[in-house]
């Protein structure tokens, strides 16, 4: 194991908060291998890089030499995580949580050590507590402690459904800290709440408590909202390689520094390097090519970067994209807009029939891709790059 000053720098680098800091810099002293927990719902079958933030910070701590425990919530899974709802989540069944809970075991490993790596199903000690046990546990915390976790407490004054159930979650939670008596867990910002239940819970059962470290939300291609793959803005780990490579150079210049920092296994100094580099003149889409690169080679292979670098290359930059497009963005209140208002809008055609009239001849691409539906409805929360004709450009955020 490295020394704790250059463990701590690591461990810090794009985490939002540590809970206590102080604490994990004495546990690290010790020099003893940490037991570091993170779990993950299996609510969908496949991982998008926002996802991969917190594996990556797992990876981080399973490099220093500390035990990694990926937790796969098959049993909080059907209870249905309310953090950021202002509904009731619908529960998944036990056969689609164990399918989806399958392809995560596949896909994890495409960054973690398969051999320093223990994968843990909660539901082993939370069928064992049983009825009984788990209403004992619904018995340490009041509905007035529940509200004020700030999504009940919305949902609450704004007289939205807060089902029983969902109290259980953050409990379910904290008592998986106790279960594998974890030195540290790892969550989003989204769930301090969730993280510090585990704190409380193992103090109660006379436990070290755990230290907690949150990881930022990472926004999604429209660089605003978290990416999700309900609002459309996210790259999904299993997305072939082209369109991998495709969505990241969409992603603008400064949100491309933000995925360097939370997705790159690049040193620190080496980051520092690219940054300085662009501030000297090189073309910001260079370095964000060798990002794309980076990400692709890491869940395909390089060998399908380098293809999707070259079919980049010939796809984008043989139809000479300039470098200066003009940014636009287009409001659409949510609602997103059909292509022919949204070019009339971004005044890359002078009338919605002159856009018509263009995709019928074949001369309206976006992000090179050429359009022949005339009714194309573009949803909102999404960014491009738009060409009509040879020489008509423009990357448009529709918010």
């Amino acid at each position: 194991m490295t020394n704790w000053q250059d463990a701590i720098r690591e461990i810090k680098r794009g985490a939002d908060e540590i809970l206590i800091e102080e604490e994990l810099i004495a546990k690290l002293k010790e020099g003893k291998p940490l037991k570091i927990k993170a779990g993950f719902d299996p609510t969908a079958p496949d991982l998008h890089l926002g996802h991969t933030v917190l594996i990556n910070k797992l990876r981080t701590f399973q490099t220093l030499g500390h035990e990694v425990i990926f937790l796969i919530g098959d049993f909080t899974g059907m209870i249905g995580d309310p953090t950021g709802k202002n509904v009731t989540r619908k529960p998944l069944s036990r056969e689609d949580i164990i399918a989806n809970a399958e392809t995560y075991k596949e896909q994890v490993f495409k960054i973690l050590d398969p051999e320093k790596t223990t994968v843990r199903f909660n539901s082993e000690w939370m069928d064992t507590l049983g009825a009984a046990g788990l209403i004992k546990l619904a018995a340490r915390q009041t509905v007035a402690r529940m509200l004020e976790r700030d999504d009940f407490k919305k949902r609450y004054n704004n007289g939205q459904v807060i089902a029983i159930h969902e109290f259980l979650y953050p409990l379910v939670q904290g008592w998986d800290s106790v279960a594998l008596q974890s030195d540290v867990e790892l969550g989003g910002t989204d769930q301090r709440f969730n993280l510090l239940m585990g704190r409380e819970l193992q103090k109660s059962e006379g436990q070290s408590q755990q230290t907690v470290l949150m990881m930022p939300l990472l926004e999604g291609l429209d660089g605003v909202q978290k990416m999700s793959k309900s609002l459309g803005n996210y790259i999904g780990i299993t997305d072939a390689p082209n369109d991998m490579f495709g969505k990241i150079m969409s992603i603008s210049d400064e949100l491309m520094w933000r995925y360097f920092d939370l997705l790159s296994f690049r040193p620190i100094a080496e980051i520092t390097q690219l940054k300085e580099s662009v501030d000297n003149g090189t073309n910001p889409r260079d370095v964000k090519i060798e990002l794309a690169k980076e990400i692709i080679a890491r869940f395909h292979s390089q060998q399908a970067a380098e293809g999707a670098h070259q079919d980049f290359i010939q796809r984008f930059q043989k139809n000479a994209i300039p470098d200066d497009i003009p940014e636009i963005e287009v409001e659409a209140n949510g609602e997103g807009m059909p292509i022919a208002n949204l070019l009339k809008e971004a005044n890359l055609v002078g009338s919605t029939s002159e856009a018509m009239r263009m995709i019928k001849q074949g001369a309206v691409k976006i992000d090179g891709e050429k359009v022949e539906d005339t009714r194309l409805h573009l949803a909102s929360e999404s960014q491009a790059v738009y060409q009509v004709g040879k020489r008509k450009f423009a990357k448009i955020t529709l918010s």
